[in-house]
């Protein structure tokens, strides 16, 4: 396997210094893909260059530099007078010593910034304004002010579908692309909004255990319940080096791993950490983020999982082929084989909300246990089949077979373990689910068919519930679309581990369990692919 350069590599010669240097301190606060430098309000260097707080400044130590958002302090414990603070990540990239000397100055605006104004001002732009534009972003160049007015104008005057494939093109650029010198590796993905839609772990064991290279990085939840990479944390080391995760996959065809390590499109990373808080998505962007990480993960073919449901990220179908069209358009301009499949997003997949409730429901169907989630196991051994259909070797309409024997003849759970032990066991035992020990049973208050599960409140509850940072924490569910209950019957159990977090929980609850009876009748129909 190789790769190419990062782009975004900040290394350079430092200019004659004009003053004298300050001494480097690691400030440890988590500012979440975003520089940050502290100074003190009495520095000399504070006072002679006129710094304001929130100024870009440029930060130079040991031959690198990176740019970073001013903030100034006025209490000595966080930074000194002759000291320049810095945040977590900002630390990291200028790798040198606390203590240090280092040196800071005001920074050039941005050279995209015209462009970004066009865009603010509902223009259409070219494909050398996207990439300045994610070369500054992918820099670290911006400051969330200015991020958020890029994600924004994007959102409100939405992208054409060539401008689509401009952003995502640039996002690839910004950042390292591998090459695994094999002419078919494979990858899976879904837009998500589904909780405990947790295929991805079962899937590339199935597939792995077939032959085809599938090294999948997955990133960790921001709004959701659980994320992939959370969810396997549960079982096995996630963050790796990225060197070992390379021979993971050379000696077992997979991975399942946390994608930060890898430097994949991480302008993408710095766009998340404005779009998830603002609670944005629009298509445009979607697509160059899901298409951007697989190309510079270097897969040849994706399977693309896109639900729809009432409550699902895309409710309807024509919605559903709208975004299949742009998927298909960019894929194609990229030179990357795509299988959009539509599937059943009414409702919440398998019975775990939440890390180790997940965890167990994955493992349950790797074992073939009779008490498995059959809709888990159903739906991930079709997205396997589709996946196994990518191989020339196999004729259309047989993967499923293959993937479900694959599953039960045991080889798909031999080859998580072997995976599992890899990239470092964490000794799960799902019969014994290490579960949050505060409990709350919702129930249902009348009798009557489940006619609607609300996704969206269901994965609000567990996270209420504490997950997916409390792994223990989350939702178990009992019953299911078209399940007739009697009142008092549990509707689903939420585990949490601290009582202010179960007290969250419960009033969510109260205001919207989640779950609407009615008749059989009233069940929403959904067309889906399979």
């Amino acid at each position: 396997m190789s790769f190419a350069a990062d782009p975004t590599s900040l290394v350079t010669a430092d200019p004659a210094p004009t003053a004298a240097p300050l001494t480097l301190r690691r400030v440890a606060i988590d500012t979440y893909h975003e520089n940050v430098a502290y100074l003190h309000r009495d520095c000399a260097v504070y006072r002679a260059e006129g710094f304001q707080a929130l100024a870009k400044v440029e930060v130079r130590a040991n031959g690198r530099r990176i740019l970073a958002t001013l903030n100034v302090v006025d209490d000595l414990c966080i930074v000194g007078r002759d000291e320049l603070g810095v945040s977590e990540d900002a630390f990291a990239q200028l790798e040198v010593p606390h203590g240090h000397p280092a040196f800071v100055s005001q920074a050039e605006p941005p050279a995209s910034i015209p462009a970004l104004f066009r865009k603010i001002n509902g223009e259409r732009l070219s494909r050398d304004d996207f990439h300045a534009i994610v070369r500054d972003i992918a820099g670290l160049r911006y400051s969330k002010i200015e991020l958020t007015a890029f994600v924004v104008a994007c959102n409100r005057g939405e992208l054409d579908r060539e401008e689509v494939f401009f952003l995502t093109e640039a996002m690839v650029a910004s950042g390292r692309r591998l090459d695994w010198h094999e002419p078919l590796v494979v990858d899976k993905h879904c837009i998500g909004g589904i909780p405990g839609n947790r295929t991805t772990m079962l899937v590339v064991p199935i597939v792995a255990a077939y032959g085809l290279v599938f090294p999948k990085t997955s990133s960790r939840a921001i709004t959701s319940p659980a994320g992939t990479a959370d969810t396997m944390e549960v079982l096995a080391q996630v963050e790796l080096p990225f060197d070992r995760l390379t021979q993971i996959v050379h000696q077992l065809k997979c991975c399942l791993a946390w994608g930060g390590t890898a430097g994949l499109s991480p302008a993408d990373d710095v766009l998340i950490s404005v779009e998830r808080p603002l609670a944005l998505d629009s298509p445009g962007q979607m697509v160059a983020s899901i298409l951007s990480k697989k190309v510079a993960a270097g897969a040849s073919h994706l399977v693309l999982d896109i639900p729809i449901g009432p409550t699902a990220k895309v409710r309807s179908m024509p919605e559903a082929q709208r975004l299949r069209r742009l998927f298909e358009y960019v894929a194609e301009r990229l030179h990357l084989s795509l299988d959009v499949v539509i599937t059943d997003g009414r409702q919440p997949i398998g019975r775990g909300v939440g890390p180790v409730l997940e965890a167990r429901d994955v493992m349950q169907v790797l074992e073939n246990d009779p008490d498995a989630p059959d809709d888990l196991r159903q739906k991930a051994l079709r997205l396997a089949g589709r996946i196994i259909e990518c191989s020339p070797d196999v004729r259309g309409g047989d993967g499923f077979r293959i993937a479900r024997d694959i599953l039960e003849s045991g080889r798909a759970l031999a080859h998580m373990r072997a995976l599992i032990d890899a990239q470092g066991a964490r000794g799960f035992d799902h019969h014994h689910p290490p579960l949050g020990a505060l409990t709350l049973d919702v129930t249902a208050a009348e009798a009557g068919t489940v006619v609607g599960i609300d996704n969206l409140q269901i994965a609000q509850i567990a996270r209420l519930a504490g997950a997916p940072k409390v792994q223990g924490a989350g939702v178990d569910l009992m019953h299911k679309l078209g399940d007739t209950v009697e009142a008092g019957t549990v509707l689903y159990r939420v585990h949490a581990s601290y009582p202010a977090d179960l007290e969250f929980a419960r009033q969510a609850c109260v205001r919207h369990s989640g779950y609407s009876l009615g008749e059989a009748a009233d069940l929403p129909q959904v067309f889906v692919e399979f």
